[in-house]
């Protein structure tokens, strides 16, 4: 949510802000309803006063024209405080509707056709053989199947098995261990929130419910990553000053519906309703948000070189940006078989979007301020799996481990069980 006197400043900034996300907003009718909140509240604060005052005048038993003139400011004051919460809903409704302006360094632009690469790292293998994809390669080593989970579960589900699994317990362990050593704080954080706190991110707004599993009997969503649980884990809370940045690792299931993706991405374990993830959350004091980002992008890209995966950074446009995110990067990785990089990757700060709207503060010699929030992709489990299976895959149908990983997974290669 934006800070009101932000909108008052600069209503037509606010409103250009919100087109160029796709969003059209009243800003006349909201700066309405901002000049009769301010007035209603003027004369419930002087009919509070009044109130107090008569009763500081009372000694002893009051009089009836104390009495008939106190139930008169009471009803007075009631009559307006009912207005004015009357007016609040609407008006905290409205704000609820507005998206988080991008930042200045952001491009303008329609959809995902006009983010840009900003940066390539790494060159494509070249085979001596034809490559097969993730799926052919996965059910021949007997660790992805699809298949059954299908008939368990329905389309966009799988199974990892085997050595699947182990290579995603390598990565888990494999960013686990690099992320603890920067100092960030592992959770391992729930996978249901309430509707109330969703809203509060900012992740039902222009769409994005359609792609959120809803339990709506019990007032609760299936989270989509990780970072929608751990960020509310200071929701209402005043952090010190001192104690910032303060950065978190997460593990947990996700899940998405997927709408609107029928037809993509059908075949193997790119796009699916399941999925684990580790994730990057910070908080920091305002103003140090453009740093962190840079900084949660740099252990991403740290990751994936560890990882000796060629890959591309794409700065994201504002039609692509989404309704809580200023900036945001994307990191794609080189996919062999569809012959183009695809992302594994985001990176975002959302400002002081989110804390504003879950009330999270820090402690600022004698001012409480709204925390900045990011939060970044280590690993979106599916995805890596897809490209080192793609990318370290050998004519022989074997699949070579990367280096980094091997210590966790205690062999260099996964071959076909015999």
């Amino acid at each position: 949510m934006l800070d009101i006197t932000r909108i008052r400043q600069n209503p037509q900034e606010i409103k250009k802000a919100s087109e160029a996300k796709g969003v059209t907003i009243d800003t006349e009718m909201l700066l309405k309803l901002d000049v009769a909140f301010q007035s209603i509240q003027r004369e419930v604060q002087t009919l509070r006063e009044e109130r107090n005052a008569l009763s500081k005048g009372i000694t002893g038993k009051p009089t009836p024209e104390q009495v008939e003139k106190g139930k008169k400011v009471k009803d007075a004051l009631d009559t307006k405080e009912g207005a004015l919460q009357e007016v609040e809903t609407q008006l905290k409704a409205l704000l609820m509707t507005i998206p988080n302006p991008s930042k200045p360094d952001v491009k303008i632009g329609k959809d995902d056709s006009e983010n840009e690469v900003i940066k390539k790292v790494g060159e494509p293998k070249k085979f001596a053989f034809t490559p097969k994809d993730h799926l052919t390669l996965g059910e021949a080593l007997d660790i992805l199947d699809v298949k059954q989970a299908a008939i368990v579960s329905g389309a966009r589900f799988n199974y990892l098995k085997r050595d699947g699994a182990l290579l995603e317990s390598a990565l888990r362990q494999f960013a686990f261990d690099t992320l603890i050593k920067e100092g960030f704080i592992p959770v391992l954080p729930p996978v249901l929130i309430k509707h109330e706190v969703m809203e509060g991110l900012g992740y039902t707004a222009m769409g994005e419910a359609e792609n959120i599993f809803n339990l709506d009997k019990d007032g609760l969503y299936l989270v989509g990553t990780s970072e929608q649980s751990v960020v509310p884990l200071h929701m209402n809370d005043v952090l010190q000053k001192a104690d910032l940045p303060r950065r978190y690792v997460s593990y947990s299931s996700s899940f998405r519906r997927e709408a609107g993706s029928y037809g993509k991405d059908t075949k193997g374990i790119f796009r699916v309703h399941q999925f684990n993830k580790v994730e990057m959350v910070s908080f920091v004091e305002e103003g140090d948000d453009d740093r962190e980002h840079e900084y949660l992008l740099s252990l991403e890209e740290k990751f994936f070189q560890d990882l000796e995966l060629p890959y591309q950074v794409l700065a994201i446009c504002t039609g692509d940006l989404g309704f809580n995110a200023a900036r945001k990067y994307d990191i794609e990785v080189w996919i062999p078989t569809q012959e183009k990089y695809r992302e594994v990757t985001s990176a975002s700060t959302v400002t002081d979007f989110q804390s504003r709207r879950l009330n999270m503060r820090y402690q600022d010699g004698e001012q409480r301020k709204y925390l900045n929030v990011l939060n970044g992709t280590a690993f979106s489990m599916n995805r890596p799996i897809i490209a080192i299976l793609e990318n370290y895959q050998q004519e022989d149908g074997s699949v070579v481990i990367p280096e980094v990983l091997r210590k966790y997974m205690g062999k260099d290669k996964i071959v076909p069980v015999k």
